[in-house]
C-alpha cells in the first residue's frame, strides 16, 4: 500500500531487548491531503530508522504495511514502512533524449 502526506509528529525512540537481540523502533505520524484529511501512525524499524532520516514538515511518499496480532484478547494493529521517498526532493531529470545532439535548422535538406 502506499500513501502521501506531510510529516507532523515525530514520536520519541523506542528501545528494547528481546530472544533475537536489541531493538528498535521509531514512530510518526503523517496527515494525508484533501478534502478529508486524515492522521495516520506508521513505524519503522532498525537500519530503516537512519535511513530514511525522516523530519517533521517533509512530503513523503510511504509504503507500507498493515498488521494485526492478538494479545491477551485484544487485537493490536500496525502500520510498518518499507520505503519511504520524500516527495519535496528534487529527482535528477530523467530525459530519455539526453545524448542526442539538437538538429541544426541549416541541415534539413533531404540531400
Amino acid at each position: 500500500m502506499e500513501i502521501t502526506g506531510k510529516v507532523i509528529k515525530t514520536l520519541p525512540l523506542q528501545s528494547g531487548e528481546g530472544k533475537n537481540g536489541i531493538w528498535k523502533k521509531q514512530e510518526y505520524v503523517i496527515e494525508t491531503e484533501g478534502q478529508y484529511p486524515k492522521k495516520i501512525c506508521f513505524s519503522l524499524w532498525g537500519d530503516k530508522i537512519e535511513q530514511s532520516r525522516i523530519a517533521e514538515g517533509e512530503q513523503i511518499n510511504l509504503s507500507f504495511d498493515v498488521e494485526s496480532r492478538e494479545y491477551n484478547g485484544r487485537w493490536y494493529t500496525e502500520v510498518k514502512a518499507w520505503k519511504i521517498t520524500k516527495t519535496n526532493e528534487q529527482a535528477p531529470p530523467s530525459d530519455q533524449y539526453n545524448d542526442i545532439p539538437p538538429e541544426d535548422p541549416k541541415d534539413d535538406l533531404p540531400f
